[in-house]
């Protein structure tokens, strides 16, 4: 055989090749394709928007379109045939989701499964894939937001309405009193008769306005938090210490309450701080019930920002831990402002620190008046969640939830309120001695 028959050989020889090889990497990708499987699938509504989360054994493709008359999500997941787990989406829809009617689950094609979101008003979607991470494998995760967010401002200011008109009230009271207190004699009377001097008590403290305590429960929705021996979530029990102290602040006649989540769903931290911005907060309190890597560590503390590095290695861990939590709840990093993240760290000041010292010391007292502490004084950290440049900020870990005895007290009701009732006393003592400045003109 020639030279050049035989280049022509392999040529044809390497070709085939190419195209047999194609070819099994074709019948490979579909094999991967199709014997991928949906391990769970859940659904977190809440006012602030629905997130639907599918979890799968390997990462699938999906688009989506938005259909009109009526609103329509349509989904369509790639690679995928139709099975229970799936199916079991169809009921996961509550009646009380804001923004989710139902949800049909179909198989449009070989190889793709079809959602359609039937919407109650129309809404944003954000769509995208995680990696595997903590307990989850890949996920892909639908998050439905209003196209006209709720206020938070508005929506506090309506809630407190009543107690901001007898404040007013309060305030316009103490103004005629305080016309009087430093005379010797009230005005005469009509009548052609002396009056007796009278001495009137000095004019009562005046707040000029509500003091707004921004409580932020840790982790929620798809990010548990930490889990106790006895099957304790941190999310859950935070929550309910959560909703303890916002009752009782509701009780206050110069204070209003601001929870960043009222139930089960996940709010990344950059927007935590962000929330408790927006209505204006004079303090922002987080509230936590950690774990450590032994069991016998105990006692509560409380945290403030640090820009010098952690108090401890205790400190550095848990601030380390809790800043992790955007990973596990699932962030659209896409959509994550990280100037802004950047910005509140380079704007957070020694003012901010000072102050969150001040009341997490007031707070740790009061705590330490019917539980173990884990150390006597405030430690710091650089925990995301407090970097809010211009309002005091402090995490406080209520107990470890990683010890089986702690996490009994967590789970008991006279714990749960006890500190509560202390959270609020400690603030309250801040308050007294470091009375809220007026507002800005512009707020």
């Amino acid at each position: 055989m020639s030279g050049k028959k035989i280049i022509l050989s392999r040529r044809r020889h390497l070709k085939t090749s190419v195209k047999f090889l194609s070819f099994v990497l074709l019948l490979g990708e579909v094999d991967i394709a199709w014997g991928a499987k949906i391990l769970g699938v859940r659904t977190w509504p809440s006012e602030d928007y629905t997130r639907i989360t599918l979890e799968s054994d390997t990462p699938l493709p999906i688009t989506q379109q938005i259909l009109t008359n009526p609103d329509r999500l349509v989904v369509d997941i790639q690679g995928l045939e139709l099975n229970p787990t799936l199916k079991d989406l169809v009921a996961k829809v509550k009646p009380n989701d804001p923004y989710v009617s139902q949800i049909r689950v179909g198989q449009f094609q070989p190889g793709i499964v079809r959602l359609v979101f039937d919407l109650k008003e129309p809404i944003k979607p954000q769509l995208f894939t995680l990696d595997p991470v903590g307990e989850y494998n890949y996920r892909m995760v639908f998050d439905l937001y209003p196209t006209t967010p709720p206020d938070p401002l508005m929506e506090l200011v309506k809630s407190s309405a009543r107690k901001e008109n007898a404040l007013v009230k309060s305030n316009e009271e103490v103004d005629f009193i305080a016309q009087f207190a430093t005379k010797k004699e009230v005005p005469k009377a009509p009548v052609a008769q002396a009056v007796p001097e009278i001495k009137l008590p000095p004019a009562p403290a005046k707040y000029k306005r509500l003091i707004t305590i921004a409580i932020d429960p840790g982790h929620g929705g798809e990010d548990p938090g930490a889990i106790g021996s006895m099957g304790s979530r941190e999310k859950n029990v935070v929550l309910a210490i959560a909703k303890r102290l916002r009752d009782k602040i509701e009780g206050e006649a110069y204070m209003r309450p601001y929870l960043t989540r009222d139930g089960d769903y996940f709010v990344p931290l950059h927007v935590r701080v962000q929330k408790a911005r927006k209505v204006e907060a004079d303090l922002f309190v987080s509230i936590h019930a950690d774990a450590f890597i032994q069991s016998n560590a105990k006692g509560a503390s409380v945290f403030a920002l640090s820009q010098m590095g952690a108090s401890s290695s205790m400190a550095r861990w848990i601030a380390n831990k809790e800043n992790a939590s955007d990973l596990i709840g699932g962030i659209n990093i896409k959509t994550q402002d990280r100037q802004v993240a950047s910005l509140l760290l380079d704007m957070s000041t020694t003012a901010q620190i000072k102050d969150s010292l001040q009341v997490g010391n007031s707070i740790l007292g009061q705590i330490g008046g019917f539980a173990p502490l884990h150390k006597g004084k405030v430690e710091q950290a650089s925990f995301a969640v407090l970097k809010a440049p211009d309002i005091p900020s402090i995490l406080v870990e209520t107990a470890f939830i990683s010890n089986p005895q702690e996490e009994a007290r967590l789970n008991d009701d006279a714990y749960q309120d006890r500190m509560a009732d202390a959270i609020l006393r400690g603030i309250k003592d801040y308050f007294s001695k470091n009375p809220p400045v007026a507002r800005r003109v512009n707020s």
